[in-house]
């Protein structure tokens, strides 16, 4: 069930790339000193920024742009290419966003647009400064909601490579990937309080060769979340919590969706969560096809739901209950996951009852719940496949005729 993944070529690629650029002398452009930025918190950094961007991408040789340490007010800026060479950005400071979630009319705060050959370092910040928006974004409040802004998109952004930064307190997701290719996340710190609504940590869609590795991720909603269309993905050496957990989806709840194939999710820590492990879809709703999803070496520490596949998932009572997922899973494995849940049903395998989830493996798994009932094991329309030692024992406790909703 091992899936392809062209994972360790396109990362061979990217190092290549960058270690290739770094031996001719790159164009500085710095925001401060040639672009008249001013790190006083105060003074919107919008256009030192775009006018730095604009002719660092416009030079046919490599180039950095370069915001200093300091702190800096930015309203919005889109970066968009294609460029004339490789780039960088090396963010050294802190960059706040306006707190007045009202500043927004659209869901963007700080964009890449087509760009290739790319690279942000640096350890700086990005700053949504949310706190306000989580006051006000309820599930009632849709219309607040649409336009909140992510802190980082990266739209049709292809071989680039992103280390060392933090986002902190976005207003929504705080990293969006999307139509991406080629494209590794290292060394990221994300954090958000654990009551923030909607602040995934990474979301992607409709992207391939994505990687995210060696990331400290504490957030409200899911810490990574992966959408339709994704493939060939590889996450490691994750720790995750508080949040939501590691989630592919949710799924099935627009039209034409793209199937999600080819993850590798292994050697994470997901701590205090409400969920591990997790593949959601709605009920009812469209179709669509998820394969080849491998979860393996992760260590749960008190997490309410750390192995779950939840084709029930209906987080609001919004949804066509009374009807089945339409999201075929197939070639889905979870080995060597040990730990703590918080609540007894350890594992709940959760599958459509008209397109029942097909090879589903699980192997060497010794999960404990830390109150007194042991830990239980859930099964509705599947029969995993199992070897090694397996505690709880696999679909050994009832499966409720409602199933509990999980976030």
């Amino acid at each position: 069930m091992a899936p392809h993944l062209n994972i360790v070529p396109s990362m061979f690629v990217l190092l290549l790339l960058f270690i290739s650029a770094s031996k001719v002398q790159s164009d500085a452009f710095d925001v401060v000193a040639k672009f008249g930025a001013k790190a006083d918190g105060k003074t919107d950094l919008s256009k030192p920024f775009l006018d730095a961007w604009k002719e660092a991408c416009a030079s046919v040789t490599p180039s950095t742009v370069v915001i200093p340490k300091g702190t800096y007010l930015l309203s919005k800026v889109n970066l968009e290419g294609p460029c004339k060479a490789p780039i960088e950005i090396n963010v050294q400071g802190t960059i706040q966003a306006p707190a007045d979630p009202s500043a927004f009319k659209d869901p963007n705060w700080v964009r890449f647009y087509s760009v290739e050959n790319f690279k942000m370092f640096g350890g700086g910040i990005f700053d949504g400064q949310g706190s306000i928006a989580y006051e006000k974004n309820t599930c009632e409040n849709r219309e607040f909601r649409s336009k909140l802004p992510v802190n980082i998109r990266f739209d049709f952004v292809t071989n680039a490579l992103i280390q060392d930064i933090t986002s902190k307190d976005s207003k929504l997701f705080h990293i969006n990937v999307f139509v991406c290719k080629n494209i590794t996340l290292e060394r990221l710190k994300i954090e958000a309080p654990d009551e923030s609504p909607n602040t995934d940590g990474i979301h992607m869609g409709k992207s391939e060769g994505v990687n995210i590795i060696a990331s400290d991720i504490k957030t409200g909603d899911d810490c990574i979340s992966i959408g339709d269309g994704t493939k060939n993905m590889v996450i490691k050496e994750i720790t995750c919590g508080p949040g939501h957990g590691i989630s592919i989806g949710s799924l099935g709840k627009f039209q034409n969706e793209e199937p999600v194939e080819g993850i590798k999710i292994s050697n994470c820590t997901i701590t205090n969560t409400s969920n591990g492990a997790r593949i959601k879809t709605w009920p009812g709703e469209h179709g669509g096809a998820v394969s080849e999803i491998h979860f393996e070496d992760i260590t749960m520490n008190n997490v309410s739901s750390p192995i779950l596949i939840d084709q029930q998932y209906c987080p609001w009572n919004k949804c066509k209950k009374n009807e089945e997922s339409k999201v075929k899973l197939s070639n889905i494995s979870f080995k060597n996951i040990r730990g703590t849940s918080a609540l007894p049903e350890a594992i709940k395998f959760i599958c459509s009852g008209s397109s029942p989830c097909q090879n589903v493996e699980l192997a060497d798994i010794d999960i404990k719940h830390n109150g007194a009932e042991p830990a239980t094991s859930q099964c509705l329309n599947v029969k995993p496949i199992t070897s090694g030692k397996l505690n709880p024992i696999p679909c050994s406790g009832p499966v409720p005729k409602t199933p509990s909703a999980t976030a």
